[in-house]
């Protein structure tokens, strides 16, 4: 019993902690409203030549070559196209004028001569979202329509097991400032305030919560002190 009683002093004062993904204080932060909306210039950068990403559908014609004439393909996750006698292209993070280059380097000799190769960007949902930190399936996904926090997270998979509902922090740039805004999805979820709006390049962060790996941890050590552990997480 004395030991059970130490393991849930140990589990409440875990649950008081209050540890934020937070570590920086040169970036201001914004208490679960008020996070500005990015203007145009924080969404699209006119001084720079266009980067394929993933999802991104792109026009490629190939001059002499049938297979490779008008064909429209789409770039998958990872941002790679696959096409009909060149392969797999890295396409991700290159101008479309790169990978053009890259498609004649593959076409020159072995089948045409003098290829010529032009390759167009159709439509772009590559303006991506970093969803990252305890979600189940971290990674870059696309903003496609409206996206909310809550959408984010579950695009990513949902939470993981060890997730902070209080501590959620989004990251945006805004007007070439960095900004965090801190949220609660527990909150959001009762209707406390509503789920706020993801923009692309945003990168949301979900914390993790101490508590419930001590609790992992308690339960794995000991069978015994599964009742009274139970009853403290349900106050």
């Amino acid at each position: 019993m004395r030991k059970a009683v130490v393991l849930v002093a140990l589990l409440a004062g875990a649950c008081a902690t209050n540890p934020s993904v937070l570590k920086s204080a040169q970036i201001p932060v914004v208490q679960n409203t008020g996070l500005p909306s990015p203007t145009t210039a924080d969404l699209t950068s006119a001084s720079r030549p266009y980067q394929i990403g993933p999802f991104d559908q792109l026009a490629v014609d190939v001059f002499g070559i049938a297979a490779l004439s008008n064909k429209q393909v789409q770039t998958d996750a990872s941002g790679r196209i696959s096409l009909p006698l060149v392969g797999t292209v890295e396409a991700a993070g290159k101008t479309p004028q790169e990978v053009a280059t890259i498609i004649e380097d593959r076409l020159r000799g072995k089948y045409v001569r003098n290829p010529q190769v032009a390759v167009n960007l159709v439509q772009t949902v590559s303006q991506v979202v970093t969803v990252d930190g305890q979600v189940t399936k971290p990674g870059l996904y696309p903003v496609l329509g409206r996206m909310t926090l809550e959408r984010a997270v579950a695009t990513a998979g949902g939470l993981s097991e060890f997730a902070k509902l209080n501590d959620v922090v989004v990251f945006r740039t805004v007007n070439g400032q960095r900004m965090a805004g801190l949220y609660n999805l527990g909150a959001i979820r009762a209707g406390a305030y509503d789920d706020p709006e993801i923009y692309a390049n945003d990168l949301v962060v979900v914390g993790d919560s101490p508590a419930r790996r001590l609790f992992k941890d308690v339960l794995s050590a000991s069978s015994l002190i599964t009742t009274p552990l139970l009853i403290l997480f349900r106050k």
